[in-house]
Parts: structure tokens; sequence; C-alpha cells
């Protein structure tokens, strides 16, 4: 029912022993400080939701995810927003993810925009991808650029930009307005 412990037996099984039975001692002590992985990404919190009574003056700003159905006078920046149907927001919104289901009144800056069959719209778009369902009520332009979230962000190249004939140089237009003085 029992046997003897090979860790305490002289000669050269001990040493294969204890390579063994060392990590196994270290293996407990390691539980509980395994349980804490600085590493570990959080949890991700959920969303803010900003219902449907409540009315907002002013910006509003986050690295988390916001869901608006009230009213909103200012600028949003989230990582992900989503305007829920009975939701206004008059200003420029800023996000990586976009929703729009209800009402945005001001530009629309995202790397991806998805406006929903319930979507109403009264601005510019500057998005990196965007879906429009049918529907949706847009008043506005759009513009693709590679990094839509900052001001003056590197516009996309066009797919099929027509090659242009480069530019005369200084050099070029001195030398001929000269011609056309000597002759």
């Amino acid at each position: 029912m029992f046997s003897k412990s090979k860790i305490n037996e002289p000669g050269p099984k001990q040493a294969e022993a204890t390579p063994t039975a060392a990590p196994m001692a270290s293996s407990a002590p390691a539980a509980p400080a395994s349980d804490y992985k600085p590493s570990a990404p959080k949890a991700k919190p959920p969303a803010s939701l900003l219902s449907s009574d409540l009315h907002i003056t002013g910006n509003l700003k986050t690295s988390g995810d916001i869901q608006v159905e009230g009213t909103v006078e200012g600028d949003i920046r989230a990582h992900l927003l989503t305007v829920g149907e009975t939701a206004t927001i008059k200003g420029e919104v800023i996000a990586d993810d976009v929703v729009v289901n209800g009402r945005v009144v001001g530009r629309v800056r995202g790397l991806k925009v998805r406006l929903t069959a319930t979507a109403r719209v009264e601005g510019d778009i500057i998005h990196k991808t965007i879906a429009i369902e049918s529907g949706a009520h847009f008043e506005g332009s759009v513009q693709r650029q590679d990094d839509p979230l900052t001001p003056g962000g590197k516009k996309a190249a066009p797919a099929a930009a027509p090659a242009a004939a480069p530019a005369p140089s200084a050099a070029v237009k001195a030398a001929t307005a000269a011609a056309k003085a000597d002759s």
C-alpha cells in the first residue's frame, strides 16, 4: 500500500529523482503566483450606455465602447460607438468602429463605418472601410483614407488614377521664357 520514497535513497538514483521532484515542489507555491499574470489581457469592460432619456451637452472621450440611445450635443471619441435608433448626435464622431442606427448631424470618422437601414447621417464620412445598408439616409460626402482617425490623415491613392504628365521644372520654365523673349 505504501512505498518508500526514492528521494531518500543514496546513490545516482537520488540525482535523477531530485530534478523531477524540484519542479513539483516549485509548482505548488507557483500556483498562487501564476494566478496573477501581468501580461494577460484584462477582461473588456461592458460598453457605457447612455439611455434614451439622457441629454448630454459636451464632449465625450473614452478608450472603451459607448452605446448612445439619447441625445448628445458635442463630439464623441471612442473605440466602438454604437448610435441607437432613438439617438441623435450633433457633433463630430471619431471611433475605430462606428455603427449608426440613429441620427448623426456632423462628421463621422472611423476605420470601419456602418450605416444600417435606420441610419440618418447629415455630414461627411471619412473612413477606411464603409458599409451602407439599403434604406439608410445619407447627405454628405464620403472619403476613404488609410488613417481616418487623425484630421488631415493620409488619403488613399485612387485605384486607377491616370498617369499625369510631370510638371515642368522652374529651370525649363525660365529657359522657355528666355527663348520667347529673344524671339
